[in-house]
């Protein structure tokens, strides 16, 4: 019986092209895409994410952009919640997710068996811990720890109070240490996906985002990033974002424009180099020359995917 991938992602560092493919992709195969970027959940941040428009979604589905304000936090458990929702969602359709963004760990946090510890919270028990704290002192504490999680202990400083009294909470809460409760969890692949990454010449790349760069300054990018910061956006993980770090220190007075548009290139380039050494370390990925053109790597892609349905490929 022939099968497709059950989940398709488009990997790659920024300015390669993934968002045009993923496109193309979804319209050769019957597939709705899903974000994999950190940035794009929020609203707001249009420009400096290079977030998708309603024009070049070009009638395919897309979820999961624009789903935070920008004063609210994000974290990658929450994130893999959300898309798994989406990708049965989209199965339960007799569609194909596929999965679209640079953000390496979100990514692979959707497809492999990754635990977090955010479930094992306890409001009151994580309350009668703090006035433990207080009242005894974080030394009674860190030897509360030791006795029940020597190897944990280790890790942690005694002065370090919230990683202390964390990690007594997740013990109380699920029984299990910290180490235990996410022991093996990240390498198990919950679904027979396909990792599809875009690559290119480290140069032209470099020169990819130098040019985005000015084209998101040419289209409002300071614009933007001022309209968030007139409205008490500051200081939060939304504008963390390289973008609109940079230019919100120019609004305060730390650094000239000039400073900032060349700050933000050369933060983009570093990103850039971290994003391939994620993928090349974390993740089995097949790689294409993003320079081919989305038309040649389409046929690439489908090669791959008619090896799934040959049971040719399993992962």
């Amino acid at each position: 019986m022939s099968k497709r991938p059950e989940v398709i992602a488009i990997v790659g560092p920024t300015a390669s092209g993934k968002t045009a493919l993923s496109v193309e992709l979804a319209k050769a195969i019957g597939g709705e895409v899903i974000n994999g970027d950190a940035m794009q959940v929020y609203k707001k941040l249009d420009i400096g994410t290079a977030k998708i428009t309603v024009e070049e979604m070009d009638g395919v589905p897309h979820h999961l952009f624009d789903v935070k304000e920008p004063d609210e936090p994000f974290s990658v458990a929450e994130y893999q919640t959300a898309v798994r929702h989406w990708i049965k969602d989209i199965q339960d359709r007799g569609k194909t997710p596929i999965i679209a963004g640079g953000t390496g760990l979100y990514v692979q946090s959707v497809l492999y068996d990754f635990r977090f510890t955010e479930e094992a919270a306890n409001l009151a028990v994580r309350e009668r811990l703090e006035q433990e704290l207080a009242e005894q002192g974080a030394d009674a504490l860190y030897a509360k720890l030791l006795s029940v999680d020597p190897a944990g202990a280790e890790k942690i400083h005694p002065n370090n109070h919230r990683r202390l009294v964390r990690a007594l909470e997740i013990i109380e809460v699920t029984g299990k240490t910290k180490g235990a409760h996410e022991e093996n969890a990240g390498h198990a692949p919950l679904y027979n996906h396909l990792l599809i990454g875009l690559e290119m010449d480290r140069d032209v790349l470099y020169e990819r985002i130098d040019r985005r760069v000015d084209i998101m300054m040419d289209n409002g990018l300071f614009a933007e990033a001022k309209g968030l910061w007139d409205v008490g956006i500051r200081n939060v993980q939304s504008v963390q974002a390289i973008g609109y770090k940079e230019l919100h220190q120019t609004i305060e007075g730390k650094l000239l424009l000039e400073e900032a548009i060349e700050l933000i290139k050369k933060n983009t380039r570093h990103y850039a180099k971290r994003q391939m050494t994620y993928f090349r370390n974390k993740l089995e990925v097949d790689w294409f020359d993003a320079q081919l053109g989305t038309t040649e790597i389409i046929r690439g892609i489908l090669t791959i995917v008619q090896d799934f349905e040959h049971g040719k490929r399993i992962r």
